[in-house]
């Protein structure tokens, strides 16, 4: 593989500059038990001694709406807690946990903190992540994460021109085995670049069939209209999010697991239409991550326009260790700054 021809993931992010400004000011102002340490515990489960399948921790429906209350933060617009969605299976980690995953590839150092550092450093820095996040709100258990681009777009056309490698399985396998020592779940994530959701999703069936492993679609990198991927940003419709979303509660259904995480990444308008059409299902918990990149005045606008302003289920905020802090006031937002949000994201990603 040639690895100077991977695009770095966050090369159209800067965009995000561009698109929160056409909104008008992009300055925004900005009941359930404590647990009070980071929760790396392994799943709740037990084998039911009849059938032998694995049994996952029955949802109790008032801690459940409790909990979509307290991580609507005072909302008052109606918005949040989005109505109308239904009620997770068993064993559901939103919103009982936040998620924090580190994301990357283990080919390229620029695409992620994931593949930039030494694994067992990489895995102590989650862990230290993690622990902010709980003292910040120790009312919220956290779930580390390890969110790996296994399917990447790149410069190169390749042998059947679609501009995207799928990396080998082997790598996956590795990525699963870091998860494992500390608990972590673990995000698949695709840039279809000039192929389509349809022809990469079904590869990844037998990680999938993991009860651990879950699921990311980058909409920056889905380039419907030919261009090459990193000339301009991609898109995805609700059609597309709903062919993952029933993709992956078929394999809810399928393997007897909990509920799949669908991550969506959103920075634009257009990276997300017909949002009002998008379909949830029991099996399914469906995050629209904030994933622009910026000083803190731009990505609160961002957040404002294209994730509190069209809501779906859960939130996600993405935040980079690099490219947050080139301008000024060169500041990353903070675990205590981001929980300011209404609502507070679910899901927080480190790139």
């Amino acid at each position: 593989m040639k690895l100077k021809t991977i695009l770095p993931v966050f090369a159209l992010s800067a965009f995000t500059v561009v698109f929160t400004n056409c909104g008008g000011n992009t300055k925004s102002a900005a009941t359930t038990k404590t647990t009070t340490a980071a929760s790396t515990a392994k799943p709740e489960v037990s084998a039911a001694a009849d059938t032998g399948k694995v049994v996952y921790p029955p949802l109790n429906k008032a801690d459940y709406d409790a909990k979509m209350t307290y991580i609507a933060h005072g909302d008052t617009t109606g918005k949040w807690p989005v109505k109308n969605t239904p009620y997770p299976l068993d064993g559901a980690i939103l919103p009982f946990k936040r998620v924090v995953a580190f994301y990357g590839n283990l080919y390229a150092k620029k695409m992620g903190i994931l593949g930039e550092i030494p694994p067992k450093e990489m895995l102590a820095k989650l862990q230290g992540e993690c622990k902010h996040w709980a003292k910040a709100d120790p009312k919220t258990p956290v779930q580390p994460a390890l969110h790996y681009i296994a399917v990447v777009a790149q410069g190169d056309a390749g042998k059947d021109g679609k501009y995207r490698y799928r990396m080998p399985f082997k790598q996956i396998d590795s990525v699963l085995v870091l998860a494992k020592k500390i608990n972590a779940i673990v995000f698949l994530d695709v840039q279809v670049a000039l192929s389509n959701i349809h022809a990469e999703l079904p590869l990844f069936e037998k990680y999938l069939a993991m009860p651990q492993v879950h699921f990311g679609m980058d909409p920056e990198f889905s380039m419907k209209d030919g261009s090459k991927p990193g000339k301009r940003i991609g898109t995805y419709d609700a059609e597309d999010i709903n062919y993952v979303s029933g993709f992956l509660t078929s394999m809810v259904k399928k393997y007897h697991l909990p509920p799949k995480i669908l991550v969506v990444h959103r920075f634009t308008k257009k990276m997300v239409t017909n949002y009002k059409s998008i379909k949830l299902h029991p099996e399914v918990q469906l995050v629209m991550d904030m994933d622009g990149w910026g000083e803190p005045d731009l990505k609160l606008g961002t957040w404002r326009y294209f994730v509190y302003g069209e809501p779906v289920q859960f939130t996600g905020f993405k935040l980079f260790y690099k490219n947050d802090i080139k301008k000024a006031p060169h500041h990353m937002m903070t675990p205590e700054e981001v929980l300011k949000l209404k609502p507070n994201p679910n899901y927080i990603q480190y790139q």
